[in-house]
């Protein structure tokens, strides 16, 4: 997410959208991956109130050549070239908010990633209000920030130690060990100087959007709002039920684009776990597995051993499709919150294999505190490679087990809950029109 603006309530203003950033107006953004072109081709041909603009991403030699997407990072070391590259597009987004406001509809908002911090000087230049988005759960933002502001505390704690907030109290236990980026010494490195600037930029925005909704997380506002001098959060998610929602009001027909990895779903007779990362065998269960290397192979014989029971996508799949089918009966993930929200709104409970950023804190928030999933290990047990028996052991637990009954029990109210915030007069819709009224 370049940055949005949203435009002043002279516009017609449209109660729901895919996303708040979507509000009417415009929509500065990078060049198109899948998502974004499907939601070019559905929602802006359908709602004339919304354009695009795209800010073409500066070209570079190197590395980076043709890069638009971390996804696409060949070395994870290209993150700070990569972030720093994104201030070239400071003038290009300045002549956006030049032309709004010299066509007479000024924005009232811009909504922008917490990692574009150049923004806040754009909107500050324009007496614009900036509001920051994460694209995490509240309480692994304010955590974050909190080990931030406390790194010299942090720093100074065995991996296995608890770290204690006195005016932040936890759910579960929080161990430095969670912070993954803090497993050494931060300050000094380059990053570090650039997350210092970010986070300036951050506390200073004059409100914050937090894709999450209240009733999971209405402890934690409180203590995510302290951290900024005066803004406010808004929880109003999970935006991605957003168009299922939309959908229903308008009495879609469901007809959908013949997609081979759903219509294998479809013809299972057992349920199935969906994998994001490691394949599995000997857990005998049926699955279907995302491979997002460009190299990976297969052992010899080993597709044609599973068969029929197994499937193998090599090309970008629709996660959220996938979920919504009624044979996923589990989820191996990462747990990137934005996978977390896409399957608990659909009642799939998940295997959590965390590996950085917010991850281990988001798997704790399904496993230990929610308990609509299973932890496939703890990440403060320092361990680099899972073996192929400890997945089968706990895909089997998810799938067949006691526990996994739990989980997909616990998944069901966890949907529950969602779904209730986002239908109409829920306490996300109102906090999207809140939004707007309270911008205007």
């Amino acid at each position: 997410m370049i940055g949005f603006a949203i435009q002043n309530r002279s516009c017609v203003v449209s109660r729901r959208t895919t996303s708040p950033a979507a509000l009417p107006g415009e929509a500065s953004t990078s060049p198109s991956s899948p998502p974004l072109q499907i939601f070019q081709e559905s929602k802006v041909s359908k709602t004339p109130e919304i354009s695009i603009s795209v800010i073409p991403f500066p070209g570079v030699e190197g590395p980076l050549k043709e890069i638009e997407n971390t996804a696409d990072f060949p070395l994870e070391d290209l993150r700070f070239p990569f972030i720093q590259l994104t201030k070239k597009l400071k003038e290009p987004f300045k002549e956006i908010l030049i032309d709004m406001f010299e066509s007479g509809c000024p924005p009232i908002a811009v909504i922008s990633d917490v990692f574009l911090g150049w923004t806040f000087d754009c909107c500050d230049s324009f007496g614009v209000p900036r509001i920051v988005t994460y694209g995490m759960s509240g309480l692994s933002q304010a955590l974050l920030v909190k080990t931030g502001i406390h790194i010299e505390h942090v720093l100074g704690l065995w991996p296995e130690d608890v770290i204690h907030f006195l005016d932040f109290p936890t759910p579960f236990p929080v161990k430095r060990a969670d912070f993954v980026h803090m497993k050494h010494d931060p300050r000094g490195s380059e990053m570090f100087s650039l997350i210092e600037e970010i986070t300036e930029a951050d506390l200073n925005s004059w409100g914050v959007i937090v894709n999450s909704f209240k009733d999971m997380e209405r402890k934690h506002i409180p203590a995510l709002e302290s951290l900024y001098k005066e803004a406010k959060a808004w929880f109003v998610g999970p935006l991605l039920l957003s168009a299922q929602i939309d959908n229903e009001e308008e009495d879609d027909d469901g007809n959908e684009d013949y997609c081979p990895y759903i219509d294998w779903l479809d013809k299972l007779l057992d349920y199935c776990p969906y994998i994001d990362s490691f394949g599995l065998e000997e857990a005998a269960q049926p699955f279907l597995w995302v491979v997002k290397s460009k190299t990976w192979a297969a052992p010899p014989g080993w597709e044609e051993r599973v068969e029929g029971r197994g499937l193998v996508v090599r090309s970008w799949a629709d996660q959220r499709r996938i979920l919504a089918n009624s044979k996923i009966g589990g989820f191996l993930s990462h747990c990137g919150w934005n996978s977390v929200l896409e399957g608990l709104s659909m009642a799939v409970p998940l295997l959590a294999w965390p590996t950085r950023a917010d991850q281990p804190v988001n798997a704790k928030i399904v496993a230990d505190w929610l308990g609509a999933g299973i932890k496939v290990l703890e990440i403060s047990d320092g361990v680099e490679i899972v073996g192929r028996e400890v997945i089968s052991e706990k895909v089997k637990e998810l799938m067949v087990g006691e526990e996994g009954r739990k989980a997909g029990e616990r998944a069901q109210e966890a949907k529950r809950m969602a779904w209730e915030a986002m239908e109409k007069g829920g306490s996300s819709d109102r906090k999207l029109n809140e939004i707007i009224v309270f911008g205007s």
